[in-house]
């Protein structure tokens, strides 16, 4: 694997709109360090109104200016993980945040005081008009505030407290390794968090299931520190919750994400009940591989003879900016704009942190970050994190910073209709029924790793905290046994899963930003029913959908979706989406 240095400029990430460079980082850190002290000022009189605003004031100026510098930090660390000098960043930055966040601890609970009354009236000053997002939040949080002298407490604690994500992620990007996978003619390949998924779409099967079985098998031989890690973060969340006054830890997420606990158990029925869909195209796909025992790690095996077509960069962006063009010229521009203003870090290189992401600050351009191996997946991918990067763009620019956040719940939601139309355009592009089923298999493979695989990762992750909240014991074993046996129900009983399966639990990174995965399998959902109308042309879909974009959180993210076109609380919601997908089982049955 190449070294940083050794990839042309162009293909890095610009990172300057955030901070220049080392040096004006720590020199700008420095400038912030007396907000630690003019934010105590305020402390004891946030009653007065006068106060209170210009608190707030303060509070959002710091935000904005700070963010920058915290996401350069990460930024460096993630283009190599290894590095110490950018480990320093993300530290020296860390205690600042640690400083300032003790330092003005006390102001949610002394404004969690304020009567009900006290905070309506608030909303209805004119002079509040850009705080009414923050009056609404503490309205809804009021009954779930500690005493300002706990709040001060665990706002001190933060570094101490233990951060079980950064831990993990230590150990996968820099410290584990993997023995090499090996193919059914002895040959090896260099496995890696970067390689694992391009080795897991090779034709050679006995390569397939080397790789699935060693990368697996890597965590099954750690699985007594990596469960003890996760169960750390689980006993974390919980004790908070608890402490908060929230019914579970579930309950706590939902409820600061303004989002719905019946929709995410509404989604786990509507998946349960039509899990047969995946076990019907577990079918087809092994009958396309000639398989007689279809395994789980043959589910990414292509179908039909086709080469591993290697797709490069600027071919990959011609291909999104065709597929999204339904969204208008404006939107391919900005497509064009993030690789022309290098938006995008889009190699691997040796210590990056794998995987994909987009993130932005407020009043600076999105980050993209990659390991673009050049395969048609890799396509899907920059389509899917630029469905961020301009959601982010879009709504930074049109919402105020109080409202300029969107929450996570709607974020998958613009990553995947991005995804959907391209896997429409191409389809647009199938000259016969091979290349259909080709696309029908990509399809549904992203149906069964976002909406069916995701909701199984939500029924664990919502099944091991309700372990710890009444008091069970959470073992290593527990959690591979019941990781194991929700596999068994989600791939059905005609796919051969390997033993090593039971570990994959302890390689998933979402699971340490909890109850986060189920909103993939909701955002594909809407993807499906949202993506068809801007397809199809529908100009008022299209419109409400950027409409959408531009949003950021002005509103409830359920109302948001529902404004967009898919209202998730509702059944019909899932039933046409399901519905759709049974019609295109049965069209690829009909492919001769």
């Amino acid at each position: 694997m190449k070294e940083r240095k050794d990839i042309q400029e162009r293909f890095k990430w610009d990172l300057s709109v955030y901070c220049a460079s080392d040096e004006i980082f720590y020199k700008k850190l420095e400038k912030l360090r007396p907000y630690i002290k003019k934010i105590k000022q305020f402390e004891n009189k946030l009653e007065d109104e006068n106060m209170l605003f210009d608190c707030w004031e303060m509070e959002d100026e710091f935000s904005i200016l700070i963010t920058p510098l915290l996401c350069y930090a990460s930024y460096r660390e993630d283009e190599n993980q290894g590095d110490s000098k950018a480990q320093e960043l993300v530290l020296k930055i860390e205690k600042m945040l640690s400083a300032y966040n003790e330092a003005s601890s006390y102001i949610f609970p002394e404004i969690s005081k304020f009567s009900k009354e006290k905070l309506k009236n608030l909303q209805k000053n004119p002079k509040f008009k850009k705080f009414i997002p923050y009056l609404k939040s503490y309205i809804r949080a009021k009954d779930h505030a500690l005493s300002k002298e706990v709040e001060n407490l665990i706002s001190g604690m933060g570094e101490f407290l233990g951060n079980s994500h950064e831990v993990f992620s230590k150990f996968l990007n820099a410290d584990v390794s993997f023995e090499d996978a090996v193919d059914s003619k002895g040959k090896k390949y260099p496995l890696s968090n970067a390689t694992f998924d391009m080795l897991m779409m090779f034709d050679d099967r006995k390569l397939r299931e080397s790789a699935y079985k060693n990368f697996n098998g890597k965590f099954g031989e750690n699985i007594n520190f990596l469960a003890s890690n996760y169960v750390a973060s689980i006993k974390k969340r919980c004790f908070f919750a608890k402490k908060r006054k929230y019914r579970s830890a579930l309950s706590c997420s939902i409820y600061n994400e303004e989002a719905s606990k019946k929709v995410y158990h509404k989604l786990i029925k509507k998946v349960r009940e039509n899990v047969d869909i995946v076990y019907e195209y577990f079918k087809l796909k092994s009958k396309e591989l000639g398989l007689k025992d279809f395994a789980i790690s043959d589910r990414f095996a292509k179908i039909g003879s086709q080469e591993n077509r290697k797709v490069k960069f600027e071919e990959a962006v011609e291909e999104v900016k065709n597929a999204v063009s339904p969204l208008g010229e404006e939107y391919v521009s900005l497509v064009e704009k993030a690789v022309k203003e290098r938006w995008i870090d889009v190699f691997p290189n040796k210590g990056k942190r794998s995987g994909a992401y987009s993130s932005c600050a407020y009043g600076c351009s999105p980050v993209v970050l990659l390991n673009f191996d050049e395969t048609e997946h890799d396509v899907s991918t920059i389509a899917h994190e630029l469905g961020h990067a301009i959601h982010s763009y879009f709504s930074y620019k049109n919402q105020p910073f109080q409202t300029s956040e969107y929450v996570i719940f709607v974020a998958e939601v613009a990553s995947t209709v991005n995804e959907m139309l391209l896997w429409r355009y191409r389809m647009t592009k199938c000259k016969d029924s091979d290349e259909k089923k080709k696309m029908l298999d990509q399809l549904f493979s992203l149906v069964n790793g976002t909406i069916y695989r995701q909701t199984m990762f939500a029924e664990f992750e919502e099944k091991v905290h309700e372990m710890e909240e009444r008091e069970e014991p959470v073992t290593k074993d527990k959690l591979c046994k019941l990781y194991l046996d929700l596999n068994k129900f989600y791939y059905g009983k005609n796919v051969v899963l390997h033993d090593e399966v039971k570990y994959e639990w302890a390689r998933i990174p979402h699971f340490f930003t909890a109850f986060y995965v189920y909103k993939y399998a909701t955002g594909l959902i809407c993807a499906l029913n949202l993506s068809k109308k801007i397809f199809d042309g529908d100009k008022e879909a299209t419109k409400k959908y950027l409409h959408f974009l531009s949003s950021g959180s002005s509103k409830s993210p359920i109302k948001l979706l529902a404004d967009a076109g898919a209202n998730l609380e509702l059944d019909k919601t899932f039933d046409e989406v399901f519905a759709w997908l049974r019609t295109q089982i049965d069209e690829w049955k009909k492919l001769k």
